[in-house]
């Protein structure tokens, strides 16, 4: 998968583990615009405090990640890490160091081994290729079991623009983003102020909607690069539209492969809630249910345990009836009226969440809103690589 004007690379630096690939480049040729959404973690990570030092320039020229290690709460020498690592792959490229952003994601308080870094930056940079995409997604990996990447392509006013991507997730994810890490590369020309908002935008609709154990990482970090290759400048409403649409679609489904792929999952289910009297109060709702442990340990045990949705409904913090609540696992009705609708609804509910991905919708019956959000089930492996991580 490529981009026009854009090459990318991975290599093994041994940060971590030994023969995998751990330390990836993004590099645009021309200086690109680019925005960028971060974690809210209070504790962010020094390459975050970094980069959103560098991005009120609205100039990025390259990229620079690493897996295995975060580079989280490590002081002083921490955040001189994230700059060396910037200095090491800007002096490689030629490229002025401020235009370099840094991306780390692993074990938070290990001290960066900088030196291993500063010796794999060379073979690094020789190793950019207009192919490299898949090789910069497997660089960013960590309880990752599959590399992420895609690549679309849209039109405006007859010519062609190319939006490629790349993201790590697996655990620590919940909305305000996740453990994640996405690099977006596109070649249309837009302003810092136009490229943000809709990058905002496309986030909103789809990283912040996702969730697989609750827990916001201090790394998050979403980058948007646009140099211009196409010719394409983004400057009406109609080419902005085009490029959101296209863009909301790339980020909605690296946003779902996050959570196939999320630690020990075994199930990807849309939680949809319906018929609320306010948007906050639908997305509340959908997000405790999409939270609650004992509804994700149902969905691995393939329990069609509606008493657990409504419960997690009803202590969402926000106005509900339980003698309206509808609820349907796919097309199936559960539940209507608060009360449940008897053993055959129950059976043909079990096939349902048998299935690999589905839908449960909780039709709240109070007004017109509505929200979705994306989870998946908890399994044994969960706990099993979360209690390993470190080793």
């Amino acid at each position: 998968m490529t981009c026009p004007g854009f090459k990318a690379a991975g290599v093994a630096a041994a940060i971590k583990y030994e023969g995998r690939k751990d330390l990836g480049l993004l590099f645009s040729e021309r200086p690109a615009t680019v925005a960028g959404v971060f974690t809210n973690n209070r504790v962010k990570a020094a390459p975050v405090l970094l980069d959103m030092e560098r991005i009120k320039s609205g100039i990025c020229h390259a990229v620079i990640a690493n897996s295995g290690n975060a580079n989280c709460c490590t002081g002083h020498q921490g955040y001189q890490d994230a700059v060396s690592m910037a200095k090491f792959a800007a002096s490689a490229l030629g490229v002025s160091e401020d235009t370099v952003f840094v991306a780390s994601t692993g074990v938070i308080g290990a001290p960066l081994p900088i030196n291993k870094i500063e010796s794999a930056v060379p073979k690094l940079v020789k190793s950019l290729k207009l192919e490299g995409l898949s090789d910069l997604a497997e660089a960013i990996m960590t309880t990752d079991t599959v590399p992420k990447i895609i690549a679309k392509t849209g039109q405006i006013d007859g010519k062609t623009f190319t939006i490629a991507a790349t993201a790590k997730g697996a655990g620590m994810i919940r909305p305000d983003m996740a453990t994640m890490l996405c690099f977006v590369a596109t070649d249309i020309q837009a302003s810092s102020d136009d490229l943000s908002n809709m990058l905002f935008n496309s986030v909103e609709r789809s990283f912040n909607r996702i969730t697989i154990d609750g827990d916001t990482s201090t790394n998050d970090t979403v980058l948007l690069l646009a140099n211009g290759e196409s010719g394409i400048e983004i400057t009406n409403d109609s080419a902005r539209s085009i490029f959101q649409e296209t863009l909301d679609e790339v980020l909605m489904q690296l946003a779902r492969m996050l959570v196939q792929d999320g630690e020990g999952a075994t199930k990807l289910v849309d939680i949809v809630v319906t018929g609320a009297d306010s948007l906050e109060n639908a997305k509340a709702v959908a997000f405790t249910v999409a939270h609650s442990n004992l509804v994700k340990t149902a969905l691995f045990g393939e329990d069609a345990n509606w008493g657990r949705i409504i419960g997690a409904a009803g202590r969402a913090g926000v106005p509900v009836d339980p003698d309206r609540i509808d609820i349907y696992f796919n097309d199936v009705k559960m539940v209507e009226n608060g009360m449940g609708c008897g053993d055959a609804a129950e059976a043909e509910a079990t096939s349902v969440i048998k299935l690999p991905e589905f839908e449960i919708k909780i039709d709240l019956k109070m007004g017109e809103e509505a929200y979705s959000a994306i989870t998946c089930d908890f399994s044994i492996d969960y706990v099993k690589i979360n209690a390993d991580y470190r080793s």
